[in-house]
């Protein structure tokens, strides 16, 4: 199951090797790591590199070690669900359900509360950054463009809110985001389907209408859910 890790940067690689095994469930809950001398041979790394990936991984909740039982897997309810990492390996693995259903509930309090603080304090230079996103997505001709441009279009829009809290949380859930928007235009039938609604969005910021902004980010979060259903009761393996 341990990969020997032949490339730069061994420290990095030790931590993405092992928190990508943890959070995909290769290695499971109370699953015990053998011996340092032992896994830093498997991987084929000093004892000094798998230290200090240990010590990482430790930081974001997926270890812990203990001097009788050694190291073990933590349950995941003690991981840093919004570590930015550990939201990457989720997401490479292929995002559950039950996943995506908590994406769906955090976007559903987040994104229409940000249509509408945008809506009441953006600025004319954030509704221009915001319509160059929404012209990019109106000119994809791809599902990779598409999926850039509309990662854009929500980026914007909580940097229109102004509210450093809120728009910090983007850097937090980017790769998820971005899983979720492929996963949604994706199972669509067409990837640009969700364009009039972003135009609603955009036209209620502009319009500095904020309860309207509120509903049409609403509607456009439900909307990509049930592309998303859809997508998930149509394949035969269907994710649990």
């Amino acid at each position: 199951m341990m990969k020997p890790i032949a490339v730069r940067n061994l420290h990095n690689q030790v931590v993405h090797e092992l928190g990508r095994l943890i959070v995909s469930g290769e290695l499971k809950a109370g699953d015990s790591f053998p011996r340092e001398e032992l896994l830093a041979e498997q991987m084929n790394v000093s004892r000094t590199a798998l230290r200090e990936a240990m010590k990482v991984l430790s930081a974001k909740g997926l270890i812990e070690s203990r001097q009788k039982t050694g190291t073990r897997v933590r349950d995941p309810m003690h991981w840093n669900q919004l570590d930015a990492e550990v939201l990457g390996w989720r997401c490479a693995s292929m995002p559950t359900d039950s996943f995506v259903e908590k994406l769906v509930e955090m976007r559903e309090i987040i994104e229409p509360a940000a249509a509408a603080a945008a809506a009441r304090r953006r600025t004319t230079q954030q509704l221009a950054v915001l319509k160059d996103a929404y012209q990019a997505m109106e000119a994809a001709t791809n599902l990779d463009a598409w999926a850039k441009a509309d990662l854009a279009f929500h980026e914007c829009l909580l940097q229109a809110a102004n509210n450093e809290l809120m728009s910090s949380l983007f850097s937090v859930i980017e790769t998820a985001l971005d899983t979720y928007f492929r996963l949604s235009a994706g199972n669509a039938s067409n990837f640009n389907v969700a364009l009039p609604q972003h135009l609603k969005v955009y036209e209620a910021v502009r319009g500095k209408q904020p309860d309207v902004a509120r509903q049409a980010m609403m509607k456009l979060v439900r909307d990509s859910q049930d592309n998303i259903r859809r997508g998930a009761a149509k394949s035969p393996g269907k994710r649990k």
